[in-house]
């Protein structure tokens, strides 16, 4: 397995948002996690790239404990990329010095290596021309295929995505999928927190399904979306079909 979650617990206070969860990924797996909001998906990935910390249960990156304290999160987020809904790009920095930025400063690459693969990345997602362009000349669907070449750049074992489309036009929301679709293609193991259930449908090997903090079903798309067994996940994607998202 790339990823191991084994009763992950995490809470904020008295609000517990992650209780018990376990869930795996394995090599080349795309696993879509969909449920309301407050279910847990995004502090999912936050605990999984170490940006939240857990209160118990262990998760695991190729079978090494990363929640282990002794561990450098540095280290592990090399391994991990994670992309927001918002961009999050520096306004002042042109595109290839955002996309630049972690590897050289952080994770002490050689710059000219940093700035090759991130202009071969551009290339890819059809962006070469914009190396030298700021953020607020972009689109929102260029500033978040941006903002996944960041992501990339390090060559990820695992890529987390959470809502990257939530903030776009609905007309850009097409290249940012059809960018993801492609990375699936090329066999990136990715994990996605969304709202798109009909992209969930077309790019996930596995539908997770997670309510109060833990996952109550999860299977193939065709029978999570189109024949769920949990009545809660049945309440769930009768909302979502009445508003027109499935």
């Amino acid at each position: 397995m790339v990823l191991s979650c084994t009763d992950v617990r995490k809470t904020f206070g008295s609000n517990v948002v992650l209780d018990g969860l376990s869930l795996d990924v394995g090599e080349h797996e795309v696993v879509a996690l969909i449920g309301a909001s407050g279910s847990g998906k995004s502090t999912l990935l936050r605990c999984v790239n170490l940006l939240a910390e857990i209160d118990d249960g262990v998760i695991r990156l190729d079978g090494e404990d990363i929640t282990d304290p002794r561990v450098d999160p540095d280290a592990v987020r090399q391994k991990i990329g994670l992309v927001f809904q918002s961009y999050n790009l520096f306004p002042h920095m042109t595109v290839l010095d955002n996309i630049t930025l972690a590897p050289v400063r952080v994770h002490r690459r050689a710059a000219q290596d940093a700035r090759d693969q991130a202009r071969e990345w551009l290339d890819r997602v059809g962006l070469a021309d914009k190396a030298g362009s700021y953020p607020d000349k972009l689109s929102g669907g260029q500033q978040q295929r941006v903002a996944i070449v960041r992501a990339l750049v390090n060559n990820p074992r695992l890529l987390l995505l959470d809502e990257v489309t939530s903030a776009l036009d609905p007309e850009l929301v097409g290249e940012v999928l059809t960018m993801i679709r492609d990375l699936k293609g090329e066999g990136m193991t990715m994990v996605l927190a969304t709202h798109e259930m009909g992209f969930a449908r077309q790019v996930a090997d596995r539908v997770a399904f997670l309510d109060k903090g833990r996952v109550l079903e999860q299977g193939p798309p065709e029978q999570v979306l189109g024949d769920p067994v949990e009545a809660r996940t049945r309440q769930f994607l009768a909302r979502i079909i009445e508003a027109g998202r499935l």
